[in-house]
């Protein structure tokens, strides 16, 4: 069993705010695993896809007395006739135990959750495998980018093309079926796959229910059921200043660099085609590591942007741009950017080996880093970059 220590200690912080934490994550992103890695002396494993979980949990006042383990793990936990009520008797009535409940989406996207238990959780969203954790998979980035990072095809030699036709065959019937009652698969699949396809870019929902010959309405109500499920990422626009900033398009990232290249048929993966890859996993980094922030990007009407902003305080916002190579970057979107929010931090992150340095762009100080020296910095703000 991989050992994956950050995510480990996501779960044992956010125990320290509630007694629920709720794991969400996608399909085979290793939220099984990851649950059965804290200790079989530690935790009740119950597996709400098998039928005695409903008989073991029908009196839940009795199964928590009795269940003899400090914490308690019910994974797929929707599969339960009233999981809201389990969860909420366990958090009320025996405090002292810890609870994680297992999912693909979120609470309210069940019909069965009749209570989403505010104040009682706290959610961890479990991403694909991240930068840092390559080197415990014994991956290199090249395959990273190539199969992806859920566990089973980053430890595959070779990139198991079958997999991932089935994957979404089986997202439908498992979790989007059951969680929406959407009844047709084709429509879904066609708009999750031209997401795929155009993932990194701009979201126009009138042009992609032209494209794919669809209503808006389907188009809206099938993203908030990706979006839910984590099967997208929706980055909306950073503005407030300046004109003509982009203020209402979204772009919209497919949730695994996998997926992407295979709906894009990029096999073998060619070297141009691996910094639009790089900027998801960019994406994931940034979604596992600044959690309780937003991730926004910033764009002008003649294409001048910025990969990604955070904002850290009202007058004070980071930039991140996301580039395979140092001497790729074009300081142009970045220059007016900082006329405008000229207070933050800047950041080149690219996939070097190197400790990070300074670097002065354009009359900006510019800070060159990988993921992980991007984290070392954000955590431990002390100063602006200008």
């Amino acid at each position: 069993m991989i050992e994956r220590p950050f995510w480990i200690s996501r779960i044992e912080e956010a125990w320290k705010e509630a007694s629920i934490v709720w794991l969400a994550g996608v399909r085979r992103a290793g939220k099984t695993t990851l649950v059965q890695s804290l200790g079989e002396d530690r935790i009740l494993y119950v597996n709400c896809d098998l039928p005695v979980a409903s008989s073991m949990t029908a009196d839940p006042e009795l199964f928590f007395r009795d269940c003899g383990r400090p914490v308690v793990v019910f994974d797929e936990i929707h599969r339960l006739p009233d999981p809201s009520m389990v969860l909420k008797i366990g958090a009320d009535l025996f405090p002292e135990l810890r609870i994680i409940a297992t999912g693909s989406s979120t609470l309210a996207a069940s019909r069965k959750f009749k209570d989403t238990l505010t104040g009682r959780k706290r959610v961890v969203r479990l991403t694909p495998v991240l930068w840092d954790e390559l080197p415990a998979f014994n991956a290199p980035l090249s395959r990273r980018l190539y199969h992806g990072g859920l566990p089973q095809t980053l430890l595959a030699e070779s990139k198991p093309m079958s997999f991932y036709r089935e994957w979404m065959d089986s997202f439908f019937a498992r979790d989007i079926q059951q969680l929406f009652a959407f009844r047709d698969p084709g429509k879904f699949n066609m708009l999750f796959e031209y997401l795929l396809k155009q993932s990194g870019g701009q979201f126009e929902i009138t042009r992609t229910a032209g494209a794919l010959g669809v209503s808006r309405p389907t188009v809206a109500e099938h993203l908030r059921a990706l979006e839910t499920t984590q099967a997208v990422t929706i980055v909306r626009p950073f503005h407030g200043r300046g004109q003509k900033e982009i203020v209402k398009m979204p772009k919209i990232y497919g949730f695994d660099t996998g997926f992407v290249s295979f709906a894009r048929g990029w096999d073998p993966l060619r070297q141009d085609e691996q910094g639009p890859l790089w900027e998801h996993i960019v994406l994931e980094y940034l979604q596992a590591r600044a959690y309780d922030g937003d991730i926004l990007y910033w764009r002008m009407a003649d294409d001048r942007e910025v990969d990604f902003v955070i904002p850290r305080t009202r007058d004070e916002v980071d930039a991140i741009e996301c580039k395979w190579s140092p001497e790729q970057f074009n300081a142009a979107g970045l220059s007016l950017f900082r006329n405008w929010y000229p207070k933050g931090k800047n950041y080149i992150i690219s996939p070097i080996s190197t400790p990070g340095y300074a670097k002065r762009v354009s009359g900006m100080e510019v800070y060159i880093c990988s993921p992980a020296g991007w984290w070392e910095r954000y955590r431990h703000p002390g100063g602006s970059s200008r």
